[in-house]
């Protein structure tokens, strides 16, 4: 998958005149370049984002230049519309640490009945692999579950040791387990379409550097550091 970008020459709040025109601010960092601040269509991005997520390695093309990047974080408004995105160089043979989406498939014959519920611990976990490693998706099938208080742990994840880590995890914590049925806790009340928009009108006003974090410009600061361990 491919993101076309072209670089951006302004930054603070007049970067709302470019998300007004449907064009989401970004920038572009990580190995021993300096950061780029770059403009994205928001349509474009937000088909991008809905399938590759954090976990999938990128062609960026912008301004001439070509670089394989991961999208490492997306800030939203109140609403959920993207405010601003990050993007991190990948260079060839460097490993990168990426958050994986944990997917649950089948269904446990304890649930199934009503004797038990599935509880999700994790949702999502972060890996570190070379990017030709790197998975999209981990799914973990829970139908071959039968006893309360079985589940699946980090170390019977179905992924290639040899190849993916796991780090911040032990082996033995539970990414998901059955349990004994409980009352249900009453959801939180969403968010009156009023509240948000006003949420998003008052984030817009905040002075400069305070309204999503604005991706620096090489003269404004200092090159950010990549998430990944050193090798």
């Amino acid at each position: 998958m491919k993101i076309t970008a072209k670089k951006r020459t302004i930054s603070g709040k007049k970067v709302k005149a470019l998300r007004r025109r449907g064009i989401l601010p970004a920038v572009l960092f990580g190995g021993k370049k300096e950061a780029v601040p770059l403009e994205v269509p928001l349509g474009e991005f937000q088909k991008i984002y809905a399938e590759a997520g954090e976990s999938t390695l990128l062609d960026l093309e912008f301004d001439g230049e070509k670089e394989k990047v991961l999208i490492t974080e997306v800030q939203h408004d109140p609403l959920g519309k993207p405010l601003h995105a990050d993007l991190r160089r990948v260079g060839a043979g460097e490993k990168v640490t990426a958050t994986v989406p944990i997917i649950v498939e089948g269904e446990a014959a304890p649930v199934k009945s009503g004797e038990a519920i599935l509880l999700t611990l994790l949702d999502e976990i972060e890996v570190e692999c070379l990017p030709q490693d790197l998975p999209r998706e981990i799914k973990i099938n829970v139908s071959g579950l039968t006893e309360i208080g079985s589940g699946i742990t980090i170390s019977q994840l179905p992924i290639d040791r040899s190849k993916i880590t796991v780090p911040g995890h032990e082996p033995e914590e539970p990414v998901v387990k059955l349990d004994y049925p409980q009352a249900e806790e009453a959801e939180e009340a969403p968010v009156a379409e009023e509240e948000a928009v006003a949420a998003v009108e008052a984030l817009e006003e905040k002075p400069e550097g305070e309204e999503g974090r604005e991706g620096p410009s090489p003269e404004e600061a200092p090159e950010k550091e990549p998430k990944e361990k050193p090798q």
